[in-house]
């Protein structure tokens, strides 16, 4: 054996018996698409970790290695360090390929941008570690790598757009309260700003033509609108208008207060804020309407069948007094009939009456 392919191989054990030991295992597609959820995110947080020790670590040291051993030598050490590092490489950068290329789910965003983001910051040092012909084809792997965790993470983005607004979910808040699918989305806005610099880069490396911030804002936005507008929909679900009311009182009133009590009040703005702060107040005060006119109406004028005249002289219209303490019963028992199923319905937000006032003034 030659001096070059005793170099070649045992450095390229060494590297194969590292990644071992890391713990990075080749999956297929099959075995991604079977894995649980924890256990997928697992091995991209373990595949994240292995990437930087491998490129920053020990790629860059048989880099370094074979620049300094063939330093004047007629053999070409770009080739030396290719053939070395192929394999090892290639396996690693097939496991991301594989995972973003087998999962779209809307849970799986945020395991995306983490990969993305590792390989964006590594950018810089494996275009200067993948130097020469011999490693086009690990740069080329890796450049195509970047680019389709960047596309998957973009369509997942679009598919959670499209995924709030059809949700389907036939739960009932019974109560009026809020619906899960309210706190779902309402943390998963929030952990967007996790990733808020991740997702900049890669909106600025899209062709969209808009700045990153403004197209984070668009996103989040399209998101919020779509969450409504299915709230809306589900709010059709209730027979009673008045619990109608008080379930988009309550859910859009938690959402204005998350977001006012998170990042993403700095990219929506006051502006949305207080738009969105009328639209609760308008419910409440249509719940108001509907739950309380027909029992209001029991006292009305009308319904002691004088027209025109007031509560104090209503004697002189000619009812009889039974008629009137028969209203008077009928609006006792309206009002217990009414305050028994209401007890039932729910306001969460302890500050909502305060801040409800506050909108209105």
């Amino acid at each position: 054996m030659d001096f070059v392919s005793f170099i070649r191989d045992a450095r390229g054990s060494a590297l194969k018996l590292s990644l071992r030991k890391l713990g990075i295992e080749k999956l297929s597609k099959d075995d991604i698409q079977r894995m649980q959820l924890v256990a997928l995110r697992v091995n991209i947080e373990t595949w994240t970790q292995i990437m930087q020790i491998m490129v920053k670590i020990l790629l860059a040291g048989e880099r370094k290695n074979c620049d300094q051993i063939f330093d004047g030598v007629i053999f070409n050490k770009d080739q030396c360090f290719a053939e070395l590092a192929g394999s090892s490489v290639m396996a690693l950068l097939s496991f991301g390929d594989t995972v973003a290329k087998s999962i779209r789910s809307h849970d799986n965003l945020f395991a995306l941008l983490q990969m993305y983001g590792v390989m964006h910051e590594l950018q810089s040092e494996v275009e200067v570690i993948f130097q020469g012909k011999f490693c086009s084809e690990m740069w080329e792997a890796a450049l195509n790598l970047t680019k389709s965790l960047a596309q998957a993470a973009q369509e997942t983005l679009v598919d959670l757009e499209k995924a709030v607004e059809k949700n389907s979910s036939k739960t009932i808040m019974q109560n009026g309260g809020v619906h899960p699918i309210t706190i779902e989305v309402i943390n998963y806005v929030k952990s967007l700003f996790d990733y808020q610099s991740t997702l900049e880069i890669l909106f600025q490396q899209s062709k969209t033509g808009s700045g990153a911030e403004s197209h984070l804002a668009g996103v989040i936005m399209k998101i919020m609108q779509n969450l409504q507008s299915n709230l809306n929909e589900k709010s059709k679900q209730y027979k009673d208008p008045a619990l109608s009311h008080i379930f988009l009182m309550n859910n859009l009133h938690c959402i204005v207060l998350s977001i006012r009590r998170s990042q993403a009040k700095d990219i929506l703005g006051d502006d949305w804020i207080q738009r969105h702060r009328k639209i609760v107040q308008q419910n409440a005060n249509q719940y108001k309407r509907v739950a309380w006119a027909s029992i209001l109406q029991t006292l009305s004028v009308q319904g002691t069948g004088g027209t025109g005249s007031s509560p104090s002289d209503v004697s002189s219209t000619g009812v009889s007094r039974s008629m009137i303490k028969e209203r008077f019963k009928s609006f006792n028992m309206q009002f217990e009939e009414l305050h028994a199923k209401q007890s039932q319905w729910t306001v969460p937000a302890k500050n909502s009456r305060r801040e409800n006032t506050e909108t209105k003034a």
